[in-house]
Order: structure tokens, then C-alpha cells, then sequence
């Protein structure tokens, strides 16, 4: 597939999706999301970038991009301080065309109180919403109607996105009291698509935290072809 304005879609290359790996990350996060990527159809030439990695997260490489994701990690405040530098470059990436892929802290990142500023309003926890199902930040599952059908979904303190007025904006999913849960938008020539819950997350992720299992790779790959679309 190939997005205008980066090299790494050129003719004869596989795109270039980069995934971020680092201290704004949790371990297992960048790992479940390069797997998905791998995994899918989309034939991606997958990499992680950071500032302990071969390809350091900077305008340079992003241009080289197809696809920039985050992760899920730690806190919002902490994370984008590791990586308020880098809003700039990443804005401009995908507004130049790139795709930008934000999984439950990369979800937080892509709003604007703090964040890249990428979305057609901003975030806010949905344990903090009214009607919630999650009342504290544990590891835990949680409920969306995703595509029209009720799924369970790994979750850990995710956010909801709270779309501007007539916000040019898909929702894919929605939490049990009708927030956003999961979205795609566009931003300049480039999409953006974030999530609150972890659909990307591996079978290890339920069991190290005695949670039964749900595959809900289906979800994750939608995410990212929702994305992917030109």
C-alpha cells in the first residue's frame, strides 16, 4: 500500500511501520502490536523505533514511513513527557500522509490535553465516565459493541475519546454507555485510528492476570485496515 509523500511505500519496497519501543512503553505493548502488524496482509516492513533502538523516532524516519504505532505503556503525563520532542515530527508525518496507530496510551497521545494533537477533539478516562463498567485501573476486561456486536476485550485504564461537535470521525466501537471506544479520522492526507481497550493483547496478557481468554485479533486487524484504507 502506498501513502503519498513517504518513501518507504516506494515501488519495490514493503512499507515501513514503525513501531515505538522504549520508556514510554510497557513490556509486552510494542511486542503484541509488531506482531499484529506481521501478522496481517498488509505486507509491512516492521521496525521499532525509540531512543535505544537502530531507528531513533525522528523526522528523518518517519519519513521513510508508512505507519507510525504506539503502544500501550504507563501514564499519559509521564509518557508524553519522554516524548513531547517528538509532537512536531509525528504531527506533521501524518499530515503529510503517514498513518498513525494509537493503542490505549497511544490512544491518550493522540489527544491534546496533554498530546500530538491528532484528533478531532480529545480523551479522558472512561473510569472516570458516567456509566462505566471499570471503576479502577487494575487489569481487567471490559465490554464493546464493536461493529454492531457485543465484545469483551482486555482493558487497563483506557480512554474514551470525546469528538468535537460534527467531527469528521468513524467510530468503530463503543463502551457500554455509549462513549467512543475506538475511532478512524482524518488528519491533513493522513488517518489516524486509536482505541481505548487492547485488542491487540495476547493470550499471556489474560492469564498472568487470571482473566479467561478472548481472541480478539478480528478487532485489532480492523483497527489497522481502518487505517490502511486510502
Amino acid at each position: 500500500m502506498t501513502h503519498p509523500g513517504h518513501s518507504g511505500a516506494a515501488a519495490g519496497r514493503r512499507p515501513l511501520a514503525l513501531v515505538y519501543h522504549g520508556p514510554a512503553s510497557l513490556p509486552g505493548c510494542p511486542e503484541a502490536v509488531a506482531a499484529l502488524l506481521s501478522a496481517g496482509p498488509w505486507n509491512l516492513d516492521v521496525r521499532y523505533t525509540g531512543p535505544n533502538e537502530a531507528l531513533p523516532l525522528s523526522a528523518e524516519i518517519l519519513t521513510e514511513a508508512a505507519l507510525y504505532a504506539q503502544p500501550g505503556g504507563g501514564t499519559l503525563a509521564s509518557a508524553y513527557r519522554r516524548l513531547r520532542r517528538r509532537r512536531r515530527e509525528i504531527r506533521d508525518f501524518v499530515r503529510d500522509g503517514g498513518r498513525y496507530l494509537g493503542f490505549c496510551l497511544g490512544g491518550y497521545l493522540a489527544g491534546a490535553t496533554p498530546g500530538f494533537g491528532l484528533l478531532p477533539g480529545d480523551t479522558d478516562q472512561y473510569i472516570s465516565s458516567p456509566g462505566a463498567t471499570v471503576h479502577d485501573d487494575s487489569d481487567t476486561l471490559v465490554t464493546v459493541n464493536w461493529g454492531g456486536r457485543p465484545r469483551t476485550v482486555f482493558f487497563q485504564d483506557g480512554p474514551f475519546f470525546v469528538l468535537d461537535e460534527h467531527a469528521d470521525a468513524t467510530v468503530l466501537a463503543t463502551y457500554d454507555n455509549g462513549t467512543p471506544a475506538a475511532l478512524v479520522t482524518p488528519f491533513g492526507r493522513g488517518r489516524v485510528a486509536v482505541t481505548g481497550p487492547h485488542p491487540e493483547a495476547t493470550t499471556d496478557w489474560y492469564t498472568d492476570h487470571g482473566l479467561p481468554v478472548h481472541d480478539t485479533l478480528d478487532l485489532a486487524m480492523d483497527l489497522v485496515e481502518s487505517v490502511m484504507e486510502e
